[in-house]
């Protein structure tokens, strides 16, 4: 009924694009996360070119960033004819590794920037990006696409670090619109007004274009869904939550014989959104488990079954089969769970139960249980 409420009332102002209802959600966005401006955009993936744009990356610079992430992340560094320089990521966090990136950074004759990921909800250990931005005069761009909402051990919101943060507001996010959309914030007011000419062609005055840029405007009926959903995030996420701290106790119940690893839980201060609830069985069981799971009516994705560096697009990169272990690893032994915050506990233990029912070679006499 608010979303209804909220779209009637940008269809009678006939104002699609842009516009007082983006404003107001720019305005709201950025006091949620702490920062001074938000720019809204078409989509995520844009968010981040928005992004780098802004910050005057070009050809041949190069980016360091995870290859265990989406495609965006990467794609949006080789538009602009830019390097995505791959580093590994930490085993339990699935995030870049801190000391991985430092390594990368150090080979690079050309790094322009680091661009750590918010993977399943989880921040960054942004502290540490921070400091090398400073020992490497580089920015930092922040891929929080997963993690809006999510808060660091020092307690600072996802969007509220870093030079620059982009989020999707793509409809499966913890935060999702009606459609694609994005936004970048920032709280330097130079990179802002950057972005928000970028966005427009490169137009600060319509027909006058300083710079070329490209088409990538959030639309006022994905705005106005968006600063509905805006105001019940905060209990969502804490559902996601809540569902998963119910799995780590079913999964400890469920036997510690089981090889299976659940997501790290957030340092003191923090906060995980569990954008996904990604867990980490043997190689050989995680695609038979994915099945099993399938065939009770358990729903499952694996984020991501190969690693950037593995893709053949990006083949005559240096990156080699083996030079990632943990990504390729965690690309062979992750799967997702679901996580929604509507699951039911009872929808829970029922997951955890097929699971440890197929780990543990019982799951030939499980019967099929109803979806519930």
């Amino acid at each position: 009924a608010e979303i209804a409420e909220a779209l009637q009332r940008v269809v009678e102002s006939q104002r699609f694009v842009l516009g007082p209802e983006v404003e107001a959600f720019e305005t709201e966005f950025a006091r949620y996360c702490g920062s001074r401006f938000a720019l809204g955009c078409a989509s995520g993936s844009d968010a981040l070119l928005l992004a780098l744009m802004a910050l005057g990356v070009e050809a041949d610079d190069q980016v360091v960033c995870p290859s265990y992430t989406f495609f965006a992340t990467a794609s949006a560094i080789t538009r602009l004819g830019a390097t995505p320089v791959f580093a590994d990521i930490d085993r339990r966090s699935f995030n870049l590794d801190p000391e991985q990136a430092r390594k990368a950074a150090a080979r690079c004759s050309r790094l322009r920037a680091f661009l750590p990921v918010d993977l399943f909800g989880q921040m960054a250990d942004m502290s540490a990006f921070d400091s090398f931005a400073d020992e490497f005069g580089v920015p930092v761009v922040a891929d929080a696409a997963q993690s809006v909402g999510a808060r660091d051990a020092d307690g600072n919101r996802a969007g509220s670090v870093g030079t620059i943060a982009c989020f999707s507001l793509y409809p499966t996010k913890n935060l999702g619109a009606f459609g694609d959309g994005g936004v970048v914030v920032t709280d330097d007011p130079n990179l802002a007004e950057r972005i928000r000419m970028l966005r427009e062609h490169g137009a600060q005055e319509r027909y006058f274009h300083q710079e070329i840029g490209i088409n990538s405007r959030l639309d006022s009926l994905q705005a106005a869904v968006l600063r509905v959903k805006l105001r019940h995030l905060d209990a969502w996420n804490e559902k996601r939550r809540a569902n998963a701290a119910h799995y780590r106790t079913c999964f400890a119940q469920a036997g510690g014989d089981l090889e299976i690893s659940t997501p790290v839980v957030s340092p003191e201060g923090g906060q995980h959104v569990y954008h996904q609830y990604a867990i980490r069985v043997p190689a050989q069981q995680r695609d038979g488990l994915r099945s099993a799971l399938t065939e009770s009516g358990i729903g499952t994705q694996i984020y991501y079954p190969l690693g950037l560096h593995q893709q053949a697009c990006f083949a005559h990169r240096e990156r080699a089969e083996g030079s990632l272990p943990e990504t390729e690893a965690a690309a062979r032994e992750s799967l997702c769970l679901p996580i929604y915050p509507g699951l039911t506990n009872g929808q829970i233990e029922r997951v955890v139960e097929t699971t440890a029912d197929f780990l543990s070679g019982r799951c030939g006499r499980l019967e099929t249980a109803s979806s519930g």
